[in-house]
């Protein structure tokens, strides 16, 4: 699947690379930005906002802003998240944090949260809303992170631990999608729990490759307690390990797969099948699926 070629994703890089080019700021400043922005991930959650957006009977055109709040603010959290763990390489390159030091790491991902509300005020109030839900749950699952290697940090922790870190940003950009087009909340509901399922998934599957060590596009010098972990010290083998985190993942995006089943089914739900596994299952070698 070649996401980069599709409407959606053409739509919020052009609209990331315009606004950044736009702004009016200290020189220092942009070159951070920049450095954020451009050198940016695959652009799933503005991604899922629109194509949510389409899926509820809206424009996804007018949501274009909204989209680029929420990958804003995940490329602040990004950021803030490489301070915290000492992280000296994200998305191939090196960190905001290794790059331009700890203060200008942190107030750049200040300036992008705050450019970012900027964004999403005009919104539906319900939207707005959700947006500033979505950066507090990160913020308690960030803080959930840090203190995971204290005892007591079981499945259930990990798993409200990931619904908070990860999963609020993938929740909240469908319900805002949703809300944009104008959805009830009974239909919101759904993209939300769409969202939350993928997010997990996709956390599940970050930490599955982080503990086969195949990952070499990010480095930090700190590691958290994740699901293998937790299998670990239930004395698994490493096979086994593995193959109980590969099945909590898949119980996840069945649950992601079966929200999208409650809708018609048109391109746009197409592609969020698409997605939902493209950043899930498509994800893992091929040989722990089996």
């Amino acid at each position: 699947m070649n996401i980069e070629q599709w409407d959606e994703y053409i739509a919020v890089k052009q609209a990331m690379d315009d606004l950044v080019k736009d702004l009016e700021i200290s020189r220092p400043m942009k070159e951070m930005v920049q450095h954020a922005c451009i050198n940016g991930g695959k652009l799933i959650r503005p991604i899922i906002l629109l194509l949510t957006t389409d899926l509820c009977g809206g424009d996804y055109k007018k949501s274009i802003n909204a989209a680029v709040a929420i990958e804003m603010i995940h490329s602040a959290s990004l950021i803030h998240d490489d301070v915290l763990d000492e992280g000296t390489l994200r998305r191939g390159a090196p960190s905001m944090y290794r790059q331009f030091g700890c203060s200008s790491a942190i107030l750049c991902g200040d300036f992008l949260i705050s450019k970012a509300i900027e964004l999403i005020s005009p919104y539906d109030s319900r939207a707005v809303r959700d947006f500033g839900r979505a950066g507090m749950h990160m913020s308690q699952g960030e803080v959930m992170d840090i203190i995971s290697f204290k005892q007591g940090f079981g499945i259930n922790e990990y798993i409200e631990c990931v619904t908070n870190k990860t999963a609020s940003l993938f929740s909240s950009s469908a319900s805002i999608g949703a809300y944009n087009a104008g959805a009830d909340e009974e239909m919101a509901m759904r993209c939300r729990r769409f969202g939350t399922n993928v997010g997990i998934a996709y956390q599940m599957v970050d930490d599955i490759l982080e503990y086969m060590d195949v990952l070499d596009d990010k480095n930090s010098k700190k590691v958290s307690v994740s699901l293998p972990h937790i299998f670990d010290d239930q004395d698994m083998d490493r096979d086994d390990i593995i193959s109980s985190s590969v099945n909590e993942v898949k119980k996840y995006v069945d649950a992601a797969r079966s929200e999208l089943g409650s809708f018609d089914c048109t391109e746009t739900v197409r592609k969020l099948y698409s997605i939902t596994d493209y950043i899930t299952i498509d994800m893992l070698p091929s040989h722990v699926l089996d």
